[in-house]
């Protein structure tokens, strides 16, 4: 159940301090913020308190590849380094976090459980009871359980029913969506943290981070996808009447186009991620064949440098982009729910600020697309209000929807609460260092 509210009861919820980490391809992010609880109802769906930021710290990502730990010195590095700089501006110690997680091959299932109620009325143990029902199933999958999410509730015969806590009937039935993932990459990335001396609060699928940041109202309630684009992992993240019903990941990102920009035109790769983002275009334009562009070619630092046509440029960005495009038409399709999103597609993610993106999208994936950044937090730097921080406010904003999320404890078989043994960990983790 929800850390900043007890038992559902609104009077009871309180401020807290939350600190996320967004531990990407690309940039490590940490954010520090207090939350308030909201006194002039929801003005964002779901949201029971003010986010207001105190401290943000953030790093070029180092030993990560595509949403997977490489270098576990490296990656610990940039951990710690991001975590300080939160820390010197908050004025505060952090202890643990809620962070993301990308890798693993994410699966999306869902589970079906009924429990008997024998016709009184539906209280807390009733729902927890079928919420525990419906995440026995998904042990069955073998694999690390990072969601198990209720999408509907159903009492007797009657199907979609949101919250049926007061309601009477024989029978509760929910219907669990249940992302799981390989156990490695997300013990991986925990025993990075805890060789930061962090716990791990909670892991959160990116998906499900930036489609809570980036979707509006309408959107999560009528059905929409979400598509965030990061450096090294492109994540879809697919909502239907305000819940998360699908979740998927790809290891293609932005580094890709940088990499095949380094090799086509011969540079270096920091040449190439300047040239994509002061030149590069997923789109063809009119005069791409005379405008020309300066290039550096590589090793040769004293020679003359080159010109090229921008239209070159454009060739081998435009490849990879339709390719990458392609492959997510091919997972919204897979997925089964290409009816339920509609024509609703939001881009977000550092690489969606690509030029032309949206319209190439548009093209590709036939449907509506639209630029998201994310929403409804105060006191981001104007730096960070960009898409490429839609995860970390996702971060931000997960424990506030996450009132019926199950969260099974060790005691059933199978689940492990990550971060559980954090400090117990870090004491022992002192003790080695010191003798």
């Amino acid at each position: 159940m929800n850390w900043l509210r007890k038992n559902g009861d609104a009077s009871s919820r309180r401020s807290g301090i939350l600190t996320v980490l967004d531990v990407g391809s690309s940039k490590v992010c940490c954010v520090v913020a207090k939350l308030k609880p909201c006194e002039d109802g929801n003005l964002l769906r779901g949201r029971t308190h003010r986010i207001q930021v105190i401290g943000i710290g953030h790093q070029k990502s180092q030993g990560m590849k595509s949403g997977v730990v490489i270098d576990l010195e490296r990656a610990e590095h940039a951990i710690r380094l991001a975590v300080d700089s939160a820390e010197r501006m908050a004025g505060l110690t952090v202890d643990s976090l809620i962070v993301n997680m990308t890798a693993g091959r994410l699966k999306s299932d869902i589970f079906s459980a009924t429990v008997n109620l024998g016709g009184h009325e539906v209280d807390e143990s009733d729902i927890k009871r079928v919420l525990a029902a419906g995440a026995r199933q998904a042990l069955r999958s073998e694999r690390e359980v990072v969601h198990s999410l209720p999408v509907g509730f159903s009492l007797d015969a009657e199907r979609g029913v949101r919250d049926p806590r007061g309601m009477v009937g024989d029978t509760l039935g929910v219907d669990m969506h249940v992302l799981t993932g390989d156990a490695a990459p997300l013990r991986n990335i925990e025993l990075a943290i805890n060789r930061s001396h962090l716990s791990v609060e909670r892991m959160v699928a990116t998906p499900y981070a930036s489609g809570l940041a980036a979707l509006v109202d309408d959107e999560l309630e009528m059905g929409a996808a979400c598509i965030d684009m990061g450096g090294g992992t492109t994540t879809i993240s697919i909502f239907s009447e305000g819940n998360f019903v699908h979740g998927d990941a790809i290891p293609v990102g932005g580094n890709r186009v940088t990499l095949d920009l380094a090799k086509g035109l011969s540079t270096t790769i920091e040449a190439a991620e300047r040239l994509k983002v002061m030149h590069g275009s997923a789109l063809p334009g009119s005069a791409d064949d005379r405008d020309l562009v300066t290039i550096h070619p590589i090793g040769d630092d004293h020679g003359a440098p080159m010109q090229v046509p921008r239209s070159v440029m454009t060739r081998i960005i435009r490849a990879r982009v339709e390719e990458t495009l392609e492959m997510l038409r091919d997972r919204i399709s897979k997925s089964g729910y290409g009816s339920a999103i509609g024509k609703r597609i939001v881009l977000t993610g550092g690489a969606s600020q690509l030029a032309g993106l949206p319209e190439a999208a548009r093209r590709i994936l036939g449907r509506n697309v639209r630029a998201g950044r994310p929403l409804g937090v105060a006191g981001l730097p104007e730096a960070a209000k960009g898409p490429a921080f839609s995860t970390v406010v996702g971060l931000l904003i997960y424990p506030q929807v996450a009132n019926f999320e199950s969260r099974p404890s060790k005691g059933i078989a199978g689940f492990k609460m990550t971060g559980t043994d954090g400090r117990l960990y870090r004491v022992s983790q002192w003790l080695k260092d010191s003798f």
